[in-house]
C-alpha cells in the first residue's frame, strides 16, 4: 500500500519541461528570418495631373446637350429642331470638338421613343457615348 502512494505522488510533480522545445522555436524562427529573401517588387509608377479647386474651362466640356419637353419637343443650344435634324447638328458639333458627349436632358414624363431616336441618329453619326438625363 505505501508503494501505491509513492507512485501517486510521484506522478503528480511530475511535469513536462517547455523550456527546450521553445528555444528550439525561436532558433527556427531567427534562422528562417535571417535566410529569407525579401523581394521588392516594382509596380506601375502612376502620373497623377495636378489638382486644383477650379472647374475644367467650358470650351473643353462642350457637350452636345439635347433638352427633350414633356410633349416631345427636341432643342438643342435654345433652337427647337426635328428629330431628323439632330444627325447632322451632331456630327457639326463633334467635329469641331472630338470629345463631345451627347447628353439627352429628358422630362419624366416625356416618351421613351424620342430618346431612342436622338441615341439612334448620334450613333449614326458617330458619338456612342450617349448619357441619359433627368429633372426632378
Amino acid at each position: 500500500m505505501a508503494l501505491g502512494k509513492r507512485r501517486a505522488q510521484e506522478g503528480e510533480d511530475a511535469e513536462i519541461d517547455l523550456t527546450p522545445m521553445l528555444d528550439v522555436v525561436f532558433i527556427m524562427l531567427i534562422f528562417f528570418i535571417v535566410t529569407a529573401s525579401f523581394v521588392n517588387e516594382s509596380g506601375i509608377d502612376i502620373a497623377r495631373p495636378p489638382t486644383t479647386d477650379q472647374p475644367p474651362p467650358d470650351a473643353e466640356n462642350k457637350n452636345i446637350v439635347f433638352r427633350v419637353s414633356e410633349s416631345g419637343e427636341i432643342m438643342l443650344d435654345g433652337r427647337r429642331i426635328d428629330v431628323r435634324a439632330v444627325r447632322a447638328n451632331v456630327e457639326r458639333i463633334y467635329a469641331e470638338n472630338p470629345q463631345a458627349k451627347v447628353i439627352i436632358n429628358a422630362d419624366p414624363k416625356a416618351k421613351t421613343e424620342v430618346f431612342v431616336q436622338i441615341s439612334d441618329q448620334a450613333r449614326e453619326a458617330g458619338v456612342y457615348d450617349i448619357s441619359l438625363s433627368t429633372k426632378r
